[in-house]
């Protein structure tokens, strides 16, 4: 019970804190000292205090994308174990609810964008489906992989592996897979090289173009399911990377946070030495992270 309450506070209140830590690194890289660690979480406060601002042709769906957006999100979070701890919500399949909840999260966030009638969000939300359909095949061969492993369609069981831990011989492919994760990582939170969080130029964006209208708590609403996204996504990714267990049980929690926000680090070092690619490029990162992970399916299998 306590580690179930512990689990939903993190997941409520730690995922704007990654951010704070992205945006940290590129300002020391930049040579700056940047914005404060907890600046996202001002940034929230400050959208969530303002008054409601709709457009006349807007309905319904335009106010419900980020609410079921968020909602989505929450629930993909309460199915993943956080380090050695089990999940609040489990059972046999779940992997399968898990990706399509971000499907859903991603449909809903479409259709607010088309709800606006804006030519350039209907852009956004066409880039977006395009890519979404590139990253989820490789987010579905990274799980069969280590369900394969594991034994097990359980999220709990299966990102945790098995009890004597991971034979040799299957090093390679989970390096594959973490290559691909870390893909579907950057591009499923908007990040560089897919897609740049703080850019204004409608042209070259994907999922920002697709809020253009959205302000006050709406606005932060989507900010703050971005951030549980990259928290869960990269909870998963954790799980491959550096999967360590603590013989303290309580200890455990502490070190789980420190490796997110090393991961958080690494986003933010890859956005620093990394510049956005061009529109026509980004399909064959992603193609490439569905090769890595299905590659990896295949040594498994063959």
């Amino acid at each position: 019970m306590v580690d179930n309450i512990i689990h939903i506070a993190l997941l409520l209140v730690f995922p704007p804190f990654l951010l704070g830590v992205i945006n940290k690194t590129k300002a020391w890289f930049g040579g700056r000292v940047g914005a404060p660690l907890l600046q996202p979480y001002y940034d929230l406060a400050k959208l969530f205090q303002k008054e409601w601002v709709l457009s006349t042709t807007t309905t319904w769906i335009f106010r419900a994308g980020p609410v079921v957006t968020l909602a989505c999100v929450l629930l993909a979070g309460l199915l993943i174990p956080l380090g050695r701890f089990a999940a609040p919500i489990g059972f046999a399949g779940d992997l399968i609810l898990f990706a399509y909840l971000f499907g859903l999260a991603r449909f809903f966030t479409t259709a607010a964008a088309l709800d606006t009638g804006s030519a350039f969000e209907g852009m956004g939300a066409a880039r977006e489906a395009t890519f979404s359909c590139l990253s989820e095949p490789a987010l579905f061969f990274a799980l069969l992989v280590l369900a394969k492993l594991s034994g097990s369609l359980m999220l709990g069981d299966l990102l945790r592996g098995p009890l004597g831990g991971f034979a040799p011989t299957v090093i390679a492919p989970l390096v594959l897979i973490a290559i691909g994760l870390f893909i579907v990582l950057l591009a499923e939170t908007c990040r560089i090289p897919v897609d740049d969080p703080n850019t204004h130029l409608e042209l070259t964006m994907i999922h920002e173009v697709m809020v253009l209208d959205h302000s006050g708590p709406l606005l932060g609403v989507i900010l703050y399911a971005a951030a549980i996204k990259l928290f869960v996504l990269g909870s998963v990714l954790l799980h491959v990377l550096a999967p360590v267990q603590l013989a303290t049980a309580w200890l455990n929690w502490p070190l789980f946070l420190l490796e997110l926000s090393g991961l958080a680090v690494a986003v933010g070092i890859v956005e620093s030495i990394m510049a956005r690619l061009q529109m026509r490029h980004v399909p064959y990162l992603l193609v490439s992270a569905v090769l890595f992970c299905g590659f990896s399916f295949i040594l498994l299998v063959r």
